[in-house]
């Protein structure tokens, strides 16, 4: 099992604010790590790939498993609190959300490459959320998304922090009073 004891991930639905609250985090000073799933959907895109969520779904769960387990990986041994777009068990709960069977191999990497714990979820949040040429689920999809991402978090033993709707901003005080509150717990 590899320690990511520095790593934390910012999940939820799509559209409910995780980018723009990275880049808070990230003009606080934090380490952060954009989602893997949209690079993917990108570069697909651009070179006619066919790894897409409306296209070849498996292909596309294989790439953002690979990839996810490298930025892991990548960032493992970071000394400074660093935030993730997601991480490896978002690939888990894609996987069960579009009912792809051999999900063996993603619950392992899960088990394998451990986060931090409490993992941060941005819950559905109609004011905000928007589709775009890369997120193209309806409001009640995003929502069901989040309730799985949720109870695969904590199947895979994460405590999950649901992050409030509030201004960007606030959402990273929030998070940073978490984790010293977290950081004081384990004096």
């Amino acid at each position: 099992m590899n320690s990511g004891k520095n790593l934390f991930v910012i999940t939820g639905g799509p559209g409910s604010g995780k980018t723009t609250l990275l880049r808070e985090l990230e003009q606080q000073g934090f380490g952060c790590v954009p989602e893997i799933a949209r690079q993917i959907i990108q570069e697909q895109v651009r070179d006619g790939g066919t790894a897409l969520p409306w296209a070849d779904r498996a292909l596309y769960t294989r790439l953002m498993l690979e990839r996810s387990v490298h930025s892991y990986q990548e960032h493992a041994s970071d000394l400074r609190p660093t935030f993730f777009d997601r991480g490896i068990p978002d690939t888990l709960a894609y996987a069960r959300l579009i009912g792809l069977e051999g999900r063996q191999a993603i619950r392992r990497a899960c088990d394998e490459f451990r986060y931090a714990s409490p993992v941060f979820l941005a819950p559905a949040w109609p004011e905000i959320y928007e589709t775009d040429s890369e997120r193209k689920q309806d409001f009640e999809e995003a929502q069901r998304t989040c309730l799985v991402l949720a109870a695969t978090y904590q199947e895979c033993g994460y405590e999950v922090l649901e992050i409030p709707r509030t201004a960007p901003k606030e959402r990273a005080e929030f998070i940073v009073r978490s984790l010293g509150a977290l950081a004081n717990a384990r004096l």
